[in-house]
């Protein structure tokens, strides 16, 4: 037994099992609470008749687990005393608390802590005592990825990688997106207004077939598609695809093959729809809380990467 249970009993009976994992002095604890109750080896449970039976065992583990976690905090207390943890992005009080710059890995890190919680109003996660042995497991990775985080360690990055050639061509790939055009085969046109996917932008709408030649000789960099391509292409403008559009989007009933991939674009599969749904909600959810005001704001972790 790994967990606190209170079940109604199947018994004709009126009265109600309860489960929790084996201690001899909470089954001490719950025979005095309890002295009508009966253990069954057959279901591996104890049995309280009464028809109030269930409720009282519920708030009988309520009980007991508060009491758990104030022994647990108190333990990780002793453990935070004999092996303290000492850094700038750690505050000590009634709990642990953890301020960082922005930061994916700190965020799934401490996502991962058990009893790690994001308080809005402080602007950091609070870690209770119990957790703390969890907490210094994974606490360099979480230095480090805050370290990385840095206005100026990020600031060094830049200007050491300003100048090299994976730089420059991000530049350029970047300014190629920001144009919003895509070439695609003049035989081979995509429908307008409806989601599809490509390799260079995943999932995105074409609005408009503007039928002006693309370049394919000076293009290949960033299609690759147009490699050794021997049909003309010609422009289509896009934009990213709505949560809504790709929430209504019937999937693909298997991956598109090599001649598909060919024209640059396709029907996405339902792989490919989840994880574009996913981050279009997410995008949603961002817009929406800074659309509202302060006040309006519910405590949530920023999603923000470093």
């Amino acid at each position: 037994m790994d967990k606190f249970e209170a079940l109604t009993a199947p018994q004709k009976a009126p009265g109600a099992e309860a489960r929790f994992p084996y201690d001899r002095s909470a089954v001490e604890r719950f025979q005095q609470a309890f002295p009508r109750a009966r253990w069954s080896d057959e279901r591996k449970s104890w049995f309280v008749p009464g028809k109030t039976a269930a409720r009282r065992i519920e708030r009988w583990l309520a009980q007991e687990a508060a009491s758990r976690a104030a022994h647990d905090d108190s333990k990780g207390r002793d453990a935070f005393a004999f092996d303290p943890l000492s850094s700038p992005y750690l505050e000590v009080g009634d709990d642990l608390r953890i301020r960082t710059p922005y930061s994916r890995t700190v965020l799934e890190e401490l996502r991962a802590v058990p009893w790690a919680s994001w308080d809005d109003e402080l602007r950091a996660w609070r870690v209770p005592f119990r957790a703390y042995e969890e907490l210094l497991r994974r606490w360099p990775s979480i230095e480090r990825a805050a370290e990385r985080a840095e206005p100026e360690e990020r600031k060094r990055r830049r200007e050491a990688t300003r100048h090299t050639a994976e730089h420059q061509a991000a530049k350029l790939r970047y300014a190629e997106r920001r144009r919003h055009r895509y070439p695609v085969p003049a035989e081979e046109l995509p429908p307008l207004g409806r989601p599809v996917a490509t390799a260079q932008y995943g999932i995105i709408v074409f609005t408009e077939i503007s039928g002006e030649l693309a370049d394919v000789s000076e293009l290949a960099e960033f299609y690759p598609q147009l490699t050794g391509a021997a049909v003309d292409h010609v422009w289509t403008r896009w934009r990213p695809a709505t949560l809504t559009e790709l929430v209504k989007t019937w999937p693909a009933r298997r991956p598109a093959g090599s001649t598909e991939r060919s024209k640059g674009w396709w029907q996405p599969t339902l792989d490919e729809l989840r994880p574009a749904r996913r981050k279009a909600r997410a995008l949603e959810r961002r817009k929406q809380r800074l659309a509202e005001p302060p006040q309006g704001r519910r405590g949530r972790a920023p999603e923000t990467e470093a």
